[in-house]
C-alpha cells in the first residue's frame, strides 16, 4: 500500500506532506501557496493522489517538479496571440447549431482549417502577412471570402472575450474582385434534345433521370433525393423539400431551407408514370443508381456525363462524345440543365415570379442571372 500524503493548514495555507520514505526535513513538504479553502483543498487533493498512485506505481518524480506545477501560477499568453486555427475550432462549434450539416462539415472542418493550417504564420497580430499570403496564392475572390470568415471568427472571438481586438476587421472590403465571367450557360433546344437521345441509347438507366433534370429545372441533388411519397397519386404535382448530399452520404433540406411544389406538365407527368413502380413504397427513391443506391452525383458526372479514366478503365461521357461530334457545341456539367429550363421558360414568357417558384429562387437572382441569357427579340412597338 502507498504512503499516504497528508494535507496541512500552515499559516492559512495549504502544504502537502510527504512521507520520510520519499523525503525528510524542509524537503517533506510541497507548499501549494494556495489558501485553505474547500476548492483549493480539492485540487490539492488531486495532486495528492496522483503523488500517492506514482509512488504505487514506480513513477514518482523525484524532483517534485512535476507536482509543484499543479501549484505554480499559469503563464498567460497575450489574447492577442491566439492561435487562428484554436479560435476557429472554437468558432466552428459555435456556428454549428447555425449551420446546414453539409456547411459545417464541408466549410468549418475541412476547407477553411485546410487553409488555416497552411498559412505563414496563424497569429491573429500579423493578419497582414495573413493577408498578402492569401492574396498571393489564392484568387482574389478566395482570398476575399477566407478573410470574410476569419474577421466573422475574430468578430465572436472579441465579442466573447477571448482577444481584444478583430485584425481582420474591413480588411475584406479592400479586396477587389475581378468581374465575374458569365456562368449562366444553357444549353439550346437542340443540344438538349442530342443528350436526351444520346442517354435514351446509350444509357436508357439514366434516360430518366436526365430527362427530369431537364423538364423541372431543379438541383441535382433534389432530384437524387426525391422519394415517391413526394410526388402525388396522379403524378401531377411534386413537392421538393430534400436535397442529397452524395459526398456525406446525408439527406438534408433544399439549399434554401424552404419546400416548394411544382406542377407537372404532360410529359413530366408521363415521365414519371412510366417509372413509377406498383405500389411502391413512400420513402423508395424515384430515380437510382443501376444497383439501387442513390444516385452519386459524381460518379454520374464522371463516368456517364463527362467521362473519365480510372485506373485501366476509360469511361466515355456522352456529353463529351456529343461535343467530340460537333452535336453539342461545348461541355457544360449536369447543373446545365437547371439554367436550360429556366432560359426556356423565360423565353417562352412565363412571369419570373412563377419561374423562381418552381426553381428555389428569388425573382431577383433570376433576373440578375438570366436576363442577359435570352436570346435576342424584337424591340417591341410601344
Amino acid at each position: 500500500m502507498a504512503p499516504e500524503i497528508g494535507l496541512e493548514n500552515k499559516q492559512g495555507k495549504l502544504r502537502l506532506r510527504l512521507p520520510r520514505v520519499i523525503a525528510d526535513g524542509s524537503l517533506r513538504y510541497i507548499y501549494t501557496g494556495l489558501p485553505d479553502t474547500p476548492d483549493n483543498r480539492k485540487k490539492a487533493q488531486v495532486v495528492a493522489w496522483t503523488i500517492e498512485e506514482d509512488i504505487s506505481t514506480g513513477q514518482l518524480d523525484l524532483t517534485l517538479e512535476r507536482y509543484k506545477q499543479e501549484f505554480k501560477p499559469k503563464i498567460i499568453v497575450s489574447k492577442q496571440e491566439s492561435d487562428l486555427l484554436e479560435l476557429w475550432v472554437k468558432f466552428a462549434e459555435y456556428k454549428r447549431p447555425q449551420l446546414a450539416e453539409t456547411t459545417y462539415e464541408k466549410d468549418y472542418t475541412r476547407k477553411l482549417p485546410n487553409h488555416i493550417r497552411q498559412l505563414p504564420t496563424r497569429k491573429i497580430t500579423e493578419a497582414i502577412v495573413i493577408r498578402d499570403y492569401l492574396l498571393g496564392n489564392l484568387s482574389a475572390n478566395t482570398a476575399k471570402r477566407i478573410l470574410v470568415h476569419l474577421s466573422a471568427c475574430c468578430k465572436w472571438a472579441k465579442d466573447s472575450g477571448l482577444i481584444v481586438n478583430n485584425p481582420f476587421a474591413g480588411m475584406a472590403s479592400t479586396i477587389r474582385q475581378p468581374k465575374a465571367a458569365a456562368t449562366i450557360d444553357p444549353f439550346t433546344t437542340a443540344e438538349r434534345d442530342a443528350i436526351l437521345e444520346a442517354f435514351r441509347q446509350h444509357k436508357p438507366h439514366y434516360f430518366p433521370f436526365v430527362s427530369f433534370l431537364f423538364l423541372t429545372g431543379c438541383r441535382t441533388g433534389e432530384a437524387i433525393a426525391l422519394q415517391w411519397k413526394h410526388v402525388s397519386l396522379d403524378c401531377s404535382e411534386i413537392t421538393f423539400a430534400e436535397s442529397y448530399d452524395g459526398q456525406l452520404k446525408i439527406r438534408k433540406t433544399t439549399k434554401t431551407g424552404a419546400s416548394r411544389k411544382f406542377p407537372c406538365n404532360q410529359k413530366l407527368r408521363e415521365l414519371l408514370l412510366s417509372v413509377r413502380p406498383v405500389n411502391p413504397s413512400p420513402d423508395s427513391l424515384v430515380f437510382c443508381s443501376p444497383n439501387g443506391l442513390p444516385i452519386d452525383n459524381g460518379k454520374f458526372t464522371n463516368q456517364a456525363w463527362r467521362g473519365c479514366r480510372s485506373g485501366q478503365k476509360v469511361y466515355k461521357g456522352l456529353v463529351t462524345t456529343l461535343v467530340d461530334e460537333g452535336k453539342v457545341s461545348r461541355y457544360r456539367c449536369p447543373y446545365n440543365t437547371r439554367h436550360t429550363f429556366i432560359t426556356c421558360c423565360l423565353e417562352a414568357g412565363v412571369p419570373i415570379v412563377t419561374v423562381a417558384h418552381w426553381v428555389g429562387n428569388s425573382p431577383e437572382v433570376i433576373l440578375r442571372h438570366y436576363a442577359g441569357c435570352l436570346n435576342t427579340v424584337d424591340v417591341p412597338v410601344f
